[in-house]
């Protein structure tokens, strides 16, 4: 049973030829880099931009590249990591429009789907879709499943969908999911709901508890937990403090915290900092993350 990058590379090779280019909206995760160049595409970066406290993506700028010549799919992280943004169904409406008006085929990648941390509601890439596309998700993230492995997905078009099962079952031979993964999967999302209901409004705590702490101790961040995912997506500029030297005495806090550069140049200078994991972690990390940057301005 594959996974959801696992998934979307195969779209990408479908969909594609050598030296296309993939339209992400950065910063991106970075296994959508890797999968883009691993099989010789090229990236195309739409770049979010902060307003507020909200992302937004410029739509006329969006329009532009999509007409670009060799610009063949559009790869949407929906909810984004690592931003956290929830796009509302008035951007992902035009963007389908803008999409089909310029022969861009979009792949969705909706695996935060469940990881609602705010108000707004997930709107799936079907309710607005047009032309072709493909849409990618698992119960991994939101039942922490990836040990058993597994993701599904929708492929309405049955050309593209008999190809996809051609690649992955004859040229790969990912012919037999695992059964433990099947029933895991079938059980999580009948029984399940009650148990990620609680478990969003621990995220939501534990989101809560990074922004009380970070903007007591640094208030020019003022920082916001995100609208979804379990990923606190912080921007360091405010303190003018160089990554390299701020990864140096993470490690001497002994703490792991991915750089914002891992992401793509948007990222420069922001931290990623996964709080999916107990209150009491969230806690120590954040109090290690304070301390690193107290000696990294010293």
């Amino acid at each position: 049973m594959a996974s959801v990058i696992y998934m979307v590379a195969q779209m990408i090779r479908h969909w594609s030829e050598v030296g296309d280019e993939v339209l992400i909206h950065t910063p991106a995760y970075d296994a959508f880099y890797k999968t883009v160049y691993g099989n010789q595409r090229q990236v195309l970066e739409m770049p979010l931009q902060r307003v507020g406290l909200e992302w937004h993506c410029d739509m006329t700028a969006l329009a532009a590249k999509l007409a670009r010549p060799r610009c063949k799919i559009l790869l949407l992280c929906s909810p984004h990591n690592p931003t956290g943004k929830v796009w509302t169904a008035a951007e992902l409406q035009q963007m389908a429009e803008l999409c089909e008006r310029h022969h861009v085929r979009v792949i969705s990648d909706e695996i935060h789907m469940d990881m609602m941390v705010g108000d707004r509601p997930h709107t799936p890439w079907a309710r607005v879709a047009r032309g072709d596309w493909a849409l990618f998700t698992s119960a991994s993230k939101s039942f922490n499943l990836p040990g058993l492995t597994g993701a599904w997905g929708i492929i309405p078009q049955p050309d593209d969908r008999a190809a996809w099962f051609q690649a992955l079952k004859n040229a790969d031979g990912l012919s037999s999911p695992a059964v433990l993964a099947v029933a895991a999967h079938i059980a999580a999302y009948r029984h399940g709901a009650p148990w990620l209901d609680a478990l969003r409004d621990y995220l939501r705590g534990n989101l809560i508890l990074v922004a009380d702490r970070l903007n007591a101790a640094f208030p020019s961040l003022n920082w916001q937990p995100p609208q979804a995912t379990y990923l606190a997506w912080i921007d360091l500029n405010p303190l003018g403090i160089a990554e390299q030297t701020l990864q140096q005495a993470l490690i001497q806090q002994r703490v792991a915290i991915m750089p914002g550069s891992t992401y793509g140049s948007a990222g420069q200078g922001f931290l990623r900092l996964n709080v999916g994991c107990p209150r009491s972690k969230v806690e120590d990390g954040v109090s290690r993350l304070i301390a690193a940057i107290h000696a990294s301005s010293a």
